[in-house]
């Protein structure tokens, strides 16, 4: 509670990263990393906002490719709020990968990484980052969960204004984008897994006209092609 009343009065990165460590010993934990999600064409390793890992431990989460099946990583995609390491792997009980995270799991081991908590950070535009930290095994009330997400997101925004203040007005400015009200019906549609023929028939239009929308959609949303806009809107909040 305290680092939460004063983290708005902390004026540098180095400040707010030794007050958020403070914190962490305290709890217990010895590892952790605040991180932009990145995408698929880029390194995660580049987007670490702050971070304190194991010795040798990136480099070989880099070189085994942990990246592509990490069960934390993954389950993050659908979390609303904080979770254990721990209620990763269960979600997974018929991925192909399934063997590789465990793998994944008993390799951190080794490195010190028993146990953790990641907690995700959302904004206007999807899952926008996350702060992990573990090692040995910590157990979090459920309170002190809520503290912890809170001192997520409020640690993120503070590193992000710090350190890329470019990115940070882009990530959280006001998504500018302008659809009709039969745009954003045909782009729920299009969500759903409709095809052209079956949304002209929903909406008593013509083919022709539906294809019209979704080239309207795709220049406004400045997207490749129909499956692009429908993965921008949900980044951009416009469809759930």
């Amino acid at each position: 509670m305290n680092f939460l009343e004063a983290i708005s009065e902390l004026e540098t990165q180095s400040q707010i990263i030794e007050a958020l460590e403070s914190v962490l010993d305290t709890y217990g934990f010895d590892y952790y990393g605040v991180i932009r999600q990145p995408k698929a064409s880029e390194d995660p390793l580049s987007l670490v906002l702050a971070g304190r890992w194991p010795e040798g431990w990136p480099a070989r989460y880099m070189e085994k490719k942990y990246v592509l099946i990490d069960p934390t990583i993954r389950y993050l995609g659908h979390a609303r709020k904080g979770f254990s390491w721990a209620e990763a792997i269960p979600a997974f009980q018929s991925d192909p990968s399934r063997r590789r995270m465990q793998r994944m799991m008993v390799d951190a081991m080794k490195f010190g990484l028993e146990s953790g908590y990641i907690f995700p950070i959302h904004g206007r535009r999807g899952l926008l980052g996350n702060l992990s930290v573990g090692g040995k095994h910590v157990q979090l009330s459920p309170s002190e969960m809520l503290l912890y997400d809170a001192m997520a997101k409020i640690v993120f925004w503070r590193l992000l204004e710090l350190t890329d203040p470019l990115i940070n007005e882009e990530l959280s400015s006001a998504v500018d984008v302008q659809l009709t009200r039969r745009e954003m019906e045909a782009l729920s549609y299009l969500a759903d897994g409709m095809t052209s023929n079956e949304i002209a028939s929903v909406l008593k239009l013509s083919n022709h006209t539906v294809d019209w929308y979704m080239n309207a959609l795709q220049i406004k949303l400045k997207a490749k092609n129909r499956h692009h806009a429908v993965a921008i809107a949900f980044r951009l909040g416009l469809i759930s």
